[in-house]
């Protein structure tokens, strides 16, 4: 029997329309790879550029019939949603200032939703957003990537297990170097704050990182002494991001973002410390995963190794000793959301391994963590309530 639950629900694939990511799109094409590594979604329509005139032009390019190539996010939602064979989910991949619009529409026309990062600008649309999935009942997946990593999965099995007892220790960084050099981005409208938001480091990839650290210890962020800022001179868009934690148990920790570190590609790490044992992460080396006991030998855990856990396995596509990928953890997040949308349009439970990717939830814990964190920051970086 195929492992592909959808297939097996719904007897076809799910159908699922696209907004944004169109020609030149790095995180376009990753949402696209991702959908269909596990053959879960059939693409049925798109809106791919911000251009009217070369939607036409890019959704044919993948294949789609030129009727089902829309202009705009908007009419491509009102027109699908009209159409017996229309979309049942959007992917929404456009600047940060049109996710809650689109995301709204969306679920105001009964389509579940797989948006990228931010889910939003502002705290307050976090809210709305996030109340209007509540009532709606559709599923909302924010594609927090590095939560779909087998070993990020595998650490968030162990401390479920209790395998580093309370924990007490919390470190998070995520360095880039992509804007060492001054001067304007390659995608303007990221300098704008009215559409990237008001904290351009930390809705790229600060989210990131707290959520992250949210995903594997299962703690909330209590309190922040944050430092948000620009490092490169003349520059006006944040790019350093620092912050001193206290999480809801009375973990400690550090949270440390950047784009402007000359030299340094994608330094995704963190670091969680309980009673009995700690745990290591780096995303640029994703296939292992440090775990350091108080009382016993340090361990290496590798996809499909020795001690790998369900969550974990759930994960894998590649036999022991093989390194995992961007898209391949992009592609589970794609197909728990996948599975849990089939199970709940066939009125099936779920499967619970299937709940884990991020969600409206998400979504809204980043947007006011980064509240919090530029609140704290206006206020000489004074401990501050998330």
């Amino acid at each position: 029997m195929s492992d592909n639950l959808v297939m097996q629900l719904l007897g076809r694939r799910l159908r699922l329309a696209l907004i944004g990511g169109g020609p030149g799109s790095f995180i376009g094409a990753t949402h696209r790879q991702a959908a269909r590594l596990d053959d879960r979604f059939e693409f049925v329509g798109a809106a791919l550029s911000s251009r009217p005139d070369a939607c036409r032009a890019a959704g044919q390019s993948l294949g789609l019939p030129a009727d089902r190539c829309y202009p705009d996010g908007a009419t491509l939602i009102a027109q699908e949603a009209q159409r017996p064979d229309g979309a049942e989910v959007v992917a929404i991949m456009t600047p940060n200032d049109s996710h809650y619009h689109f995301s709204m529409l969306a679920l105001d026309h009964g389509m579940d939703v797989i948006c990228d990062k931010p889910m939003t600008n502002t705290l307050d649309e976090a809210l709305a957003l996030h109340a209007k999935v509540q009532h709606s009942g559709r599923v909302f997946c924010l594609t927090h990537n590095y939560s779909g990593y087998p070993m990020v999965r595998q650490a968030k099995a162990l401390v479920m297990a209790g395998r580093l007892g309370e924990i007490r220790l919390v470190q998070v960084e995520y360095v880039q170097g992509g804007r060492a050099k001054p001067g304007p981005v390659r995608k303007p409208w990221k300098d704008d704050p009215d559409r990237s938001g008001p904290s351009l480091v930390m809705g790229d990839i600060g989210t990131h990182a707290h959520q992250l650290l949210r995903f594997i210890t299962g703690l909330e962020v209590a309190q922040v002494a944050a430092h948000v800022g620009t490092s490169v001179p003349e520059r006006t868009a944040h790019d350093y991001g620092g912050a001193l934690l206290q999480m809801t148990n009375g973990a400690r920790g550090s949270f440390w973002v950047t784009q402007a570190a000359a030299g340094v590609e994608n330094g995704l790490r963190v670091r969680i410390s309980g009673s009995l044992g700690s745990l290591e992460w780096h995303q640029e080396h994703p296939q292992v995963l440090h775990f350091k006991s108080l009382d016993a030998p340090a361990q290496v855990y590798t996809p499909n190794g020795p001690g790998t856990l369900p969550l974990a396995a759930r994960a894998s596509r590649i036999v022991a000793g093989h390194p995992e990928g961007f898209h391949e953890a992009f592609a589970n997040v794609y197909k728990d959301a996948a599975d849990t949308i089939a199970a709940i349009r066939s009125a099936t439970a779920p499967d619970p391994l299937a709940q884990y990717f991020p969600n409206a939830t998400d979504g809204l814990q980043g947007l006011r963590f980064i509240a919090a964190t530029l609140r704290s920051n206006a206020n000489h970086s004074t401990w501050t309530e998330v």
